[in-house]
């Protein structure tokens, strides 16, 4: 049997903003996971997970592709996936298989609700890390990133794969996502294969591996309410024409800060993040004022204030609207009494730890301008 893991992640900076191709994140990759496993089978395969409550539910493949009766498929990503990578073997001249997968998730709780760790691209990832390791193919974290954003823009995300890259590269990890347009007309070439998709430089992507100093300490406070980035990234979009000049100064604004928080990473100066991430903290704040999507919610603005209060700095993650906020700060810091008062407040201090393993290829992707 083969199995496969990839973490969860959060954003640290650049959110909505980083939408926009060319725009950078920060990223991170945290050490919970979905396990994928993966055995082979005989004449039809299966799935099965908690979304299925536990129930295998079978597959096969019709005129040689890969297929599941959609009434019955809670497993959008995992097929996708399963469809891209089998395309990307048949091109490498290999003979297909059946299988069963099973998936196993820590990126929500015991209750099934989420925490907005992206479990969508652990899931994809876990998935393609799997099948190529099935099939015996070598693999990078950017081939694992490029398979799974494939997968993802297949399935009409509306995110920034932020996510596929924290999850493929692992650690930290500042990000710009490529140009969305130039992509889709690629994959809808005729002439063009996956193999060669894979192999061409994306235009506007970004994927920087960095080093964080290392007296900062990330902290982790989940409101418990878990938010749909899918929706608020959508009402969002749906403003942008009504908000005048605001959004191209956002744009502006927020990219300049996120610039000089990564060059505060390589030149380890924690000072300059924690100013930054208030910095951004602001500018979000301002976005959901002006688009009247609801990012900093009272129980962030609660998380937020407390953290300030003991010196960290603070800010919601993702696309807020509930799930998880962020605290930078220094080793040295009190947080015992923070994290009383985040629990008189209904705020869970998520005990997570930033992950980083070496053992797959990371070369950086950086544009071309940098």
């Amino acid at each position: 049997m083969i199995k496969a893991s990839a973490p969860g992640k959060l954003y640290i900076a650049g959110e909505y903003a980083v939408l926009e191709p060319g725009h950078p994140a920060i990223v991170v990759a945290l050490d919970q996971f979905i396990t994928v496993s993966l055995q082979e089978a005989k004449e039809q395969g299966s799935i099965s997970s908690r979304y299925s409550n536990g129930i295998s539910i079978p597959w096969t493949r019709k005129n040689g592709k890969f297929y599941m009766d959609e009434r019955e498929n809670p497993f959008s990503y995992i097929t996708k996936s399963l469809t891209v990578v089998e395309q990307f073997l048949q091109e490498q001249g290999q003979q297909l298989k059946y299988f069963d997968l099973t998936i196993q998730s820590e990126l929500d709780n015991k209750d099934g609700r989420k925490y907005g760790l992206g479990s969508s691209g652990a899931v994809t990832i876990a998935t393609i890390k799997a099948m190529l390791t099935f099939y015996k193919i070598d693999y990078t974290a950017e081939l694992l990133y490029k398979l799974a954003a494939i997968t993802h823009l297949a399935l009409n995300s509306n995110g920034s794969f932020g996510d596929l890259a924290a999850s493929s590269y692992e650690g930290w990890v500042a990000y710009s996502c490529f140009d969305r347009q130039w992509l889709l007309a690629e994959i809808n070439n005729p002439n063009m294969t996956l193999t060669k998709l894979v192999k061409k430089t994306w235009p506007k992507l970004r994927i920087e591996p960095l080093e964080a100093p290392t007296d900062l300490r990330l902290l982790i406070g989940w409101t418990g309410s878990p938010a749909s980035t899918t929706f608020l990234v959508d009402q969002v979009k749906d403003e942008q024409s009504d908000m005048n000049g605001f959004y191209k100064q956002f744009l502006k604004d927020s990219k300049d800060c996120v610039n000089q928080m990564i060059t505060a990473f390589k030149e380890q100066n924690i000072d300059e993040i924690q100013k930054q991430i208030r910095t951004n903290r602001h500018l979000l704040k301002s976005l959901g004022h002006q688009s009247g999507v609801d990012i900093e919610t009272t129980a962030l603005s609660d998380l937020c204030s407390i953290a300030e209060s003991f010196s960290g700095a603070a800010k919601s993650s993702g696309a807020g609207g509930g799930d998880c906020g962020i605290v930078l700060s220094k080793q040295q810091d009190e947080i015992l009494p923070m994290m009383t008062l985040w629990r008189e407040q209904g705020i869970v201090n998520l005990p997570l730890q930033v992950f980083k393993k070496t053992t797959i290829p990371t070369t950086p992707i950086l544009l071309e301008d940098h």
